[in-house]
């Protein structure tokens, strides 16, 4: 089966001297999943005999389905042969079929683009000539956690054949499940150009780092002599602290308390998971606004730039920059040079940058003035990242929305009469 071309939109057809559209009217019917599928088994022929593997037989396992981007499966890691096929008893699957992990990942799926056979984590679904197969794609993605809460076993969970065929599903006629699968692909379509986009900005905003923040290229208006400089030299380093659990006077509403989660999850710290109170911030070295956050144990280097007065666990080196740095154009610095902090950390219990040493790691940076240019350029391209980024959730959001509705009969679309 060769998948649709993303963002191709469906037409409706003109059938007669007016191109009428109406909500459709006709009633869903109430079935079961095993009714309207073939449940198909997956095996795994002996690894031991080498004549079954590397053939021509696409051979597929929950990693290839996790590993795929999009709705279609269209290669996989490892092939069997003919030999290895009929050796093991699993199916041959044909193109369109419903690739569902009944194991470990439970509930992830895709559509086989090309014939495929799985391994034992599956019960691949088969339609009959009563279902679309992507109209099913989308109604099982609403099933997953239905899925996971009635999956069974002791050495592992796993969600049987009798309980999938089971599960009760509620089909309109097919025409009606083509132009609800037509919809939601056609976002799926929007959804993956605007990541390919974002790939790209990225892509380029790293290229643009590599080049920035070694002198490599310089801005327009910028020719002076780069100087090295340490750390420390940057402004005042401090290392956070955990205020005590037990104490609940320490623990309030009025200043982020920031963690290593919560540098990952964000550039600029304005809120974090947890606040603490005044009390708790005059005892220790309260952050201002603008200090750069990094990471020294963990996710090494992974920074932040506090955007209110605030402060931090132990797990993080805070730079307070002094007026000859720019505080962005340090985060920016760090992130570029993550792998350069993971290369001069300590191994404990797990891996740790000390204050010492990050303190005293050195760079070659501009002067002041070159270093606000250059952070001004890369901030840019990290406000249109963000944008495309907020556009792309709110269009998942609206994805999620659609599912809701039109999966369940909710809401019903305008066809063409």
């Amino acid at each position: 089966m060769t998948p649709r071309r993303p963002g191709t939109v469906a037409r409706s057809v003109r059938r007669g001297p007016v191109n009428r559209l109406s909500v459709s009217s006709a009633a869903w019917a109430t079935t079961t999943l095993g009714e309207i599928v073939d449940i198909k088994n997956g095996a795994t022929p002996s690894t031991r005999i080498s004549a079954n593997w590397d053939g021509s037989i696409p051979w597929c396992t929950p990693t290839d389905i996790t590993n795929a981007p999009g709705k279609y499966l269209t290669e996989t890691a490892r092939s069997i042969t003919e030999k290895g096929l009929a050796s093991c008893g699993a199916s041959l699957l044909p193109a369109g079929a419903l690739l569902l992990c009944s194991r470990a990942t439970i509930g992830e799926i895709k559509i086989a683009s090309s014939p495929v056979c799985t391994n034992q984590g599956f019960k691949s679904l088969v339609c009959t000539e009563q279902a679309h197969n992507e109209f099913l794609y989308y109604f099982i993605l609403t099933l997953k956690p239905r899925l996971v809460q009635q999956a069974i076993g002791s050495t592992f969970l796993e969600i049987g054949k009798h309980a999938l065929a089971s599960m009760e599903v509620r089909l309109p006629a097919l025409k009606e499940q083509r132009a609800i699968a037509e919809a939601l692909s056609d976002v799926d379509g929007l959804i993956e150009s605007l990541e390919s986009l974002i790939a790209k900005k990225q892509a380029v905003k790293t290229a643009a780092m590599q080049q920035l923040l070694t002198g490599k290229t310089r801005l327009p208006g910028f020719n002076g002599v780069w100087g090295t400089t340490r750390v420390s030299d940057f402004g005042e380093i401090v290392t956070g602290r955990t205020p005590p659990a037990e104490i609940e006077v320490f623990w309030g509403e009025q200043y982020p308390w920031i963690t290593p989660t919560d540098i990952s999850s964000r550039r600029d710290m304005i809120t974090s998971e947890r606040m603490i109170t005044q009390e708790d911030l005059n005892s220790t070295r309260p952050l201002p606004e603008n200090t750069v956050l990094v990471t020294c144990i963990a996710s090494i280097g992974k920074n932040a730039i506090l955007k209110t007065t605030g402060s931090c666990n132990q797990q993080i080196n805070a730079v307070i920059p002094n007026t000859d740095h720019n505080p962005e154009f340090i985060y920016y610095l760090f992130e570029f040079s993550q792998k350069f902090l993971l290369a001069n950390t300590g191994i404990t219990a797990t891996r740790i940058i000390s204050k010492a040493v990050f303190s005293g790691l050195d760079f070659t940076i501009p002067p002041l003035d070159e270093q606000t240019a250059i952070a001004a350029v890369l901030s840019d391209m990290d406000a249109e990242i963000a944008a495309l980024e907020r556009r792309l959730d709110k269009i998942r959001t609206i994805k999620e929305c659609m599912m809701q509705q039109l999966l369940t009969g909710r809401m019903r679309l305008a066809t063409a009469e």
